[in-house]
C-alpha cells in the first residue's frame, strides 16, 4: 500500500459531504499474555520473551474508512453480532455524518452486513430511518479485497497489532493512539485499480450480461 497526501488522487469520484463514501469491515484479535517475564533489550540484544504464552480470548474489531479525506475509526467489540454491527451503522448515520443526505457505504457479503440486523436491534421505525441514510454497496463475492477498509485493517495489523496484548483495555489503548496519528497525517490509499480493470481481471467475480 503507498500512502498518498489527502490532495494526492484516488481514483475514486470527488468528495461530496452530501454522500460520503464509507468503507466498512470487521476483523478479530486474539488476546494474548505472557507466562514469564520478558527479558528487556540491551546493548547488543533485542527483547527475549517465552515461546509459550495464555490465551486470553477473542475481541472484533469493526474498521470504517472514508478513503476521500484520510479518516478511518476503529470500535473494539466483544462479539460479532448482527446487533454490533447495526450500533456501528447507527454511529455512522447519527454521530460521523448526521447532515448527509446519503451514506455510500461499501462492504462485504458478511451474513450480519444486512439490513435485517438493524430491524433486529432497533425498533421499525428506527430502523428505516437509519437504513434511509445508507446506500449499500456489496464487493463481489471472493473479492472483498477490493474494499480499502481491508487495506487499512492490514496496515492496523502490520504497524499496531503485530504482537501479543493481553486485555481489551490495553488494545482499545493502543488502536486509539494508532487511529489518532493516522487520521491526523489525513493518511489516504492511493488506489489506482479502475473499474475497468476490475471488469477486465476480475470478470468471473461479476455477472454475465447476455445480449
Amino acid at each position: 500500500m503507498r500512502i498518498a497526501s489527502k490532495s494526492s488522487t484516488t481514483g475514486l469520484t470527488p468528495y461530496d459531504t452530501d454522500y460520503p463514501i464509507v468503507c466498512f469491515d470487521e476483523s478479530s484479535k486474539q488476546l494474548i499474555s505472557e507466562v514469564r517475564t520478558p527479558i528487556p533489550a540491551s546493548t547488543g540484544q533485542v527483547e527475549r520473551y517465552d515461546y509459550e504464552y495464555q490465551r486470553e480470548g477473542v475481541c472484533n474489531l469493526f474498521m470504517m474508512f472514508e478513503p476521500l479525506v484520510g479518516w478511518r475509526h476503529v470500535v473494539v467489540t466483544d462479539h460479532r453480532t448482527q446487533i454490533d454491527y447495526a450500533y456501528q451503522i447507527k454511529y455512522l448515520v447519527d454521530q460521523r455524518y448526521p447532515h448527509a443526505i446519503k451514506i455510500r457505504l461499501a462492504q462485504d457479503n458478511l451474513n450480519t452486513h444486512v439490513k435485517a440486523s438493524l430491524y433486529k436491534a432497533f425498533l421499525p421505525a428506527e430502523a428505516r430511518r437509519i437504513l434511509d441514510k445508507i446506500e449499500f454497496h456489496y464487493t463481489p463475492k471472493h473479492g472483498s479485497w477490493l474494499n480499502m477498509a481491508e487495506i487499512e485493517l492490514s496496515v492496523l495489523n502490520r504497524q499496531c497489532l503485530d504482537r501479543r496484548i493481553p486485555d481489551k483495555h490495553l488494545l482499545i489503548q493502543e488502536i486509539s493512539a494508532w487511529e489518532n496519528r493516522m487520521n491526523s497525517l489525513s493518511c489516504i490509499v492511493n488506489w489506482q485499480f479502475t473499474t475497468a480493470d476490475a471488469r477486465f481481471k476480475l470478470h468471473r467475480l461479476y455477472p454475465s450480461i447476455i445480449a
